[in-house]
């Protein structure tokens, strides 16, 4: 595993190609009080890189390039949580999304464990530890919590794709991409403090 640690920014010359995993650390859930902490971002490679912001301007240029690029597919677990920390503190919209959370949910119906950790065990054979989710990622970050950050996006390409051919295997490909297309509406709705279910009765 190659896990690299870069403060306050990606190198400016840095490149992943057309399909990235992502996933972001906070000090809390709440995005009024709790700020975004670090962006891990892997290739697919075996690789992470893991960006620790500067909480006190955001200025992330290289990582917003990144972010904001139209073309490239980006792969989240539970990307609801992750786009409304990036819409508020980097200040940038992200398109062109895959969930593996979503996916899972709308195909694995045999199960009610629908969290990353679920998903590796099942599709990867790996156990991974989830010890340091709790943790606070606003300081100095030791080993333990660089290898949980890595463990976030490592195997995200591989659960996707397998998820995908679920989806194709049992029609419900194309429900997957239309609930994706509601996915910026529902970050819009949570950043206006509007998080029932607008469809309940």
């Amino acid at each position: 595993m190659d896990i690299k640690l870069h403060k306050n920014d990606l190198p400016k010359d840095l490149e992943f190609g057309n399909k990235i995993a992502i996933d972001c650390e906070f000090l809390g859930l709440n995005f009024l009080r709790d700020k975004l902490c670090l962006v891990q971002i892997s290739s697919g490679k075996s690789d992470a890189h893991i960006v620790q912001l500067d909480r006190s301007k955001y200025e992330a240029p290289n990582l917003k390039k990144v972010l904001s690029n139209n073309t490239t597919i980006k792969i989240f677990h539970y990307a609801r949580a992750d786009l409304l920390f990036i819409k508020k503190y980097l200040q940038i919209d992200v398109v062109n999304i895959e969930d593996t959370k979503l996916q899972s949910k709308i195909i694995r119906k045999y199960t009610d464990k629908h969290g990353l950790k679920d998903l590796i065990k099942e599709f990867i054979g790996v156990d991974i530890s989830k010890q340091q989710q709790t943790s606070d990622f606003g300081g100095e970050l030791s080993n333990a919590q660089i290898k949980y950050c890595a463990n976030d996006v490592i195997y995200l390409h591989k659960i996707n794709e397998l998820l995908n051919n679920m989806l194709k295997r049992e029609n419900r490909l194309e429900l997957y991409k239309e609930c994706l297309k509601f996915l910026g509406t529902r970050v819009k709705l949570d950043f206006n403090y509007i998080t029932d279910d607008i469809w309940s009765h």
